[in-house]
């Protein structure tokens, strides 16, 4: 499962330019379900049929990763840069990132002054991003150009994934996990329910544009009308740091979460007893999750339709939105052991009433 969420991540799609996810996805699934389609906006929707009666399922994860899109390119060369998605200034100084431009992907760098001219500057202020710049080794406006790079080109951090810490306790670090780590959950059970029998139908949904407004999981969700019953799968910042703001409510390496409320969702409870049952059966870790602070593809496809019953299931995340972005294997592996879970538990009978 490692090696999925690598490949995963390492792929470059930033909100509005999934592409390389979306068919690196479709491509993956094409022979394991029913059907699937890449829709107008980009969401990449499979279903998969099972051998007997039951509610169709859908299960979600959002492809896209912050970024960043070129705004200007100025006479020297240097590139001005907005953000896509949400971003901490105080992080980009000195980062590695790929410009991904018309002809190649470019390596570039956020630039920053030398260490020898703090002494003449303010060494506690923070650069807006609207002041910084991206290097990417043109000398001229007219060098960025023919080197494939114009106003609206996107940018991705260029970090590669790799594993840290003891065997035991791995963890995965890279950028776009959030919530590249949610699409290898959503893969990994379709390969393991692949040849089993389940009810139902199971509806896997690729989302795009999530981490700026929900907006591929709200154009997605009003075009799947049969949907029963949802759950959603994304990454959840953790507060098991030493930073003063940190409280100590979610932990690395102590399960999946299960959320109870974030700010876009209020769990339905007949939902958020059935997941916490089935981990408490299944002997799987977990740990219940309240946090306001964030919000998923949950919260639109619960008040699509006529309203969808939606649980949510977080793959607890330390650094979001950066390049080093932390999430336990233990943890993913107990997020996929608890959504499969969930599909085996589904019968004909199964309902979420309010």
């Amino acid at each position: 499962m490692d090696n999925l969420v690598k490949q995963l991540s390492e792929l470059n799609g930033p909100c509005g330019y999934e592409q390389n996810v979306a068919y690196f996805i479709r491509d993956y699934v094409e022979d394991k379900v029913d059907s699937v389609q890449v829709d107008a906006m980009g969401n990449v929707i499979a279903r998969k049929k099972g051998g007997k009666p039951g509610p169709v399922t859908l299960i979600t994860a959002h492809m896209d990763e912050v970024g960043f899109i070129i705004k200007k390119i100025e006479n020297n060369g240097l590139l001005r840069f907005e953000k896509l998605g949400g971003h901490d200034d105080r992080i980009l100084l000195a980062q590695s990132v790929k410009v991904l431009g018309s002809k190649q992907e470019l390596d570039g760098v956020i630039g920053t002054m030398s260490a020898h001219f703090v002494k003449f500057d303010d060494p506690k202020k923070v650069r807006q991003h609207a002041n910084l710049y991206i290097d990417i080794g043109a000398t001229s406006k007219q060098t960025a150009l023919e080197m494939g790079v114009e106003v609206g080109t996107p940018v991705t951090w260029a970090t590669k994934s790799r594993i840290i810490g003891p065997e035991d306790k791995q963890l995965i670090v890279g950028k776009a996990l959030d919530d590249r780590a949610g699409c290898a959950v959503l893969l990994s059970v379709l390969n393991e329910i692949d040849k089993q029998e389940f009810a139902g139908e199971i509806v896997f949904l690729f989302t795009v544009q999530e981490e700026v407004g929900l907006r591929g999981a709200q154009t997605a969700i009003n075009g799947l009308e049969d949907v029963d019953v949802a759950i959603a799968i994304d990454t959840t910042a953790v507060s098991d740091t030493p930073e003063e703001t940190m409280d100590q409510s979610l932990f690395l390496g102590e399960g999946t979460g299960i959320k109870v409320l974030d700010f876009s969702l209020i769990v339905q409870k007949s939902i958020l007893e059935e997941l916490k049952k089935i981990a408490v059966q299944e002997e799987i870790i977990h740990q219940l999750e309240v946090f306001p602070g964030i919000g998923t593809d949950g919260g639109a496809v619960a008040v699509a339709n006529k309203g969808i019953p939606t649980g949510v299931l977080s793959i607890p995340s330390r650094y979001a939105h950066s390049p080093v972005e932390a999430i336990s294997l233990s943890d993913l592996i107990a997020t996929k052991e608890l959504v499969k879970a969930f599909i085996f538990n589904l019968n004909e009978d199964t309902k979420f009433t309010f």
